[in-house]
């Protein structure tokens, strides 16, 4: 309940609010009777550090809004320019968002779900050591290397209108991952996403990016979406799918630029779900936020199979004044020009993406190994939750220097002369030392 509690400030587009919308639309409707509602644990930083560096980790973790020009070196470093602020409660409402991400992943490996939603996820621009593009922490990356523990093959699919630049570049040099974007290019943030870009190494091939123009519709999307998607799920055979379902893709989102209804958004969650792949549903952007709460509780039906059975017209929930004057569950299509038919170019941006898959010979393998049931750090009992150790107490010693050492990645003896402790080991010398 707390991450529709935080806000990036007065006047910036993102508002984590609309995660609240959703999650209290959907109640509305009554489908959390019908899913099993996980509620998971906040990321730690150990955890977080599956990715990104453990210097940036550290700086969200104590940066205020008050030591954010310090910090960052001015601006120059880990949040840098000013669509990141160091808003108040920056690491809580990060380890929310991973959290939620990293458990949906394992939820899915375990087999206990076969489709898995966290709405508070997809924040794909966030880098390895630095944020960008509203996104601190990557939550996508940690989850997919989740996936992989269990998992040979994992497919990405990005509908956002923006490029999915941070997944891209995390995974751009493996087979394991195959990314595929589907965004708007030209003179629009990142900036990146051509479809030069193929992979590198090991991983050539196994990016795929689609970029579009201003204005497409339902059906155009529909036209080169479900093609490409259809190839990659005959010649890459992943094992598991995550869908990133960026709002900011429908007409009229604030930044947006395409002209996509509710119902063409969400029937890439239709297309895919027909598959019977497990799947990861995951939010991202979109700033116009009663469209957003719209077309993710729709998207949540549609992951039950009930969208047919929904009623258009919107329950009484709490944000019931907010969908005026229609009140119903809609985005409809605006007038705009769509350039991609419009210079033939949709048909050029198809045929190069059916061409690099076909380029791949077959899905790639993965030899048999052992999954570890747990991480080193808690095999070792170096993870504590909440500061807490098993009897609710640890020593503050103990955890400023495993922090320190952490963040340092060196490995410290502690040496004491006691030569009576029955705890710890005692070397040739008689005396005991200790490992942190």
């Amino acid at each position: 309940a707390d991450v529709g509690a935080f806000t990036y400030g007065l006047g910036h587009p993102m508002k984590p609010h609309r995660i609240r919308i959703t999650h209290d639309l959907v109640s509305a409707y009554g489908m959390l009777g019908k899913m099993q509602v996980l509620r998971p644990k906040r990321a730690t930083p150990e955890s977080m550090t599956a990715f990104h560096t453990d210097e940036y980790i550290h700086f969200l973790n104590r940066v205020v809004p008050e030591t954010a020009e310090e910090l960052t070196f001015h601006g120059t470093r880990f949040l840098v320019g000013e669509d990141n602020p160091a808003f108040e409660g920056v690491f809580e409402f990060c380890s929310i968002s991973a959290g939620g991400s990293i458990a949906a992943a394992q939820s899915i490996s375990s087999g206990a779900s076969d489709i898995a939603i966290n709405w508070a996820g997809g924040l794909h621009h966030a880098k390895k050591r630095e944020a960008s593009g509203f996104c601190y922490i990557n939550d996508i990356v940690l989850g997919i290397l989740e996936l992989l523990r269990s998992y040979p093959r994992v497919l990405y699919i990005d509908i956002d209108c923006h490029h999915g630049d941070g997944v891209e570049e995390a995974f751009y040099t493996t087979d394991r991952v195959m990314t595929c974007s589907f965004h708007k290019f030209g003179e629009y943030f990142p900036g990146t996403g051509t479809q030069e870009d193929k992979g590198k190494d090991k991983g050539r091939n196994y990016t795929i990016n689609v970029p579009l123009k201003d204005g497409i519709t339902d059906e155009a999307f529909k036209s080169v979406f479900e093609p490409v998607v259809s190839k990659i799920m005959d010649v890459y055979r992943p094992s598991a799918v995550a869908l990133q379902c960026g709002a900011d893709s429908l007409a009229g989102d604030k930044l947006g630029c395409f002209n996509i209804t509710m119902h063409g958004h969400a029937s890439c969650v239709q297309f895919l779900r027909q598959f019977n792949v497990p799947l990861i549903l995951l939010g991202g952007g979109g700033y116009t936020v009663k469209n957003v709460a719209r077309t993710w509780t729709y998207e949540t039906a549609c992951a039950l199979g009930i969208e047919k059975e929904i009623d258009p017209n919107l329950p009484w929930n709490e944000y019931f004044e907010w969908f005026g004057p229609r009140y119903r569950l809609e985005v409809p299509e605006n007038n705009m020009d769509d350039l991609n038919v419009k210079d033939g170019s949709l048909d050029k941006v198809r045929y190069n993406a059916l061409q690099q898959l076909s380029e791949i010979p077959c899905a790639p393998s993965v030899g048999m190994h052992d999954v570890p049931r747990e991480s080193v750090g808690k095999h070792l009992g170096l993870e504590v939750d909440a500061g807490r150790d098993e009897d609710g107490v640890m020593d503050d010693l103990d955890r400023r220097l495993t922090r320190t050492l952490h963040l340092r990645g060196k490995v410290l003896w502690l040496t004491c002369h006691c030569r009576a402790c029955t705890l710890c080991v005692q070397d040739a010398r008689g005396r005991c030392i200790r490992s942190v």
